[in-house]
């Protein structure tokens, strides 16, 4: 059986949103443990995600009605007109590269919920993350889709004459601003790192999930970059607002130092007055 990308893509964007709408109904009314260090509300998470999944739909309804180039419009095109940062990758394209990018892409998607179970002190609040991770990922979907939905730029094999017309005219070949996989794969990981020092702050792995979460979406860039998806300002552009998700998300809700104040009447031999005293509970 023979699956091209465009059917791989369109099924795993399919089954990535009916998995994020399932779990987040199975997890929302999970409620956090003391000693996790997030708070969740359902009538604040809730919106927000569901606004997030609306709109990545918006976005993908935008792609899906992208019209292709003509060829008169792609033999117009000069490597010379390309961003001088960007123009040693106009004309890349390599098929086993795109087709690598999708190991680290996909295999990113597992390691929160994995995490989640294996990690003692994340197990009890496996709920709380995923719900975490599911607001991370709609929001970093959301800011992919609408961007290659509303901008034209063409992929950088668009330059390539040595592929067939049909590809370099096709729509698909004109979004690539910016890096949907690289930014997809940024939050996923950069999440993880995230709730995993949350969870474990006196950790000595540390160092290690964060060179981790780093050079994942890195080689998908690298393989997206290579394969003559995406120009490099392209995946920056990605890995940068992944990236950003993945780590904004949980700490946006961490728990806030909370200051108790109280004031109380003081008195001495020699005066009269107040005192006042500051309590931290973390």
């Amino acid at each position: 059986m023979c699956f091209n990308h465009k059917n791989i893509r369109h099924m795993y964007i399919k089954s990535l949103f009916s998995f994020l709408v399932t779990v987040f109904l199975f997890t929302s009314l999970a409620k956090a443990q003391k000693e996790s260090p997030y708070e969740t509300s359902f009538k604040v998470d809730g919106p927000i995600i569901a606004g997030g999944i609306g709109l990545n739909f918006l976005g993908l309804n935008l792609i899906k009605n992208k019209d292709e180039l003509t060829i008169a419009e792609v033999n117009a095109l000069d490597k010379k007109d390309v961003f001088f940062i960007d123009r040693f990758a106009a004309g890349n394209f390599s098929d086993q590269a795109d087709k690598d990018s999708y190991i680290p892409f996909f295999g990113s998607f597992a390691v929160a919920p994995i995490m989640a179970v294996l990690d003692k002190n994340q197990r009890s609040h496996a709920g709380q993350v995923m719900v975490l991770f599911v607001e991370t990922m709609a929001i970093a979907g959301a800011s992919f889709t609408l961007s290659a939905g509303l901008i034209e730029r063409s992929r950088p094999l668009v330059y390539n004459t040595s592929i067939p017309m049909e590809d370099r005219t096709d729509k698909d070949a004109q979004r690539s601003f910016f890096a949907g996989h690289t930014a997809a794969t940024a939050a996923a990981s950069f999440f993880a790192a995230k709730v995993f020092s949350d969870f474990n702050p006196d950790s000595k792995a540390k160092p290690y999930v964060w060179a981790a979460a780093a050079i994942v979406p890195a080689s998908v860039a690298y393989m997206r970059l290579k394969g003559g998806k995406h120009f490099l300002t392209d995946n920056l552009l990605g890995y940068a607002i992944g990236a950003g998700a993945g780590i904004l998300v949980p700490q946006l809700h961490k728990k806030s130092n909370k200051v108790n104040l109280s004031v109380t009447p003081a008195m001495g031999t020699n005066f009269k007055g107040l005192s006042a005293t500051y309590k931290f509970n973390n």
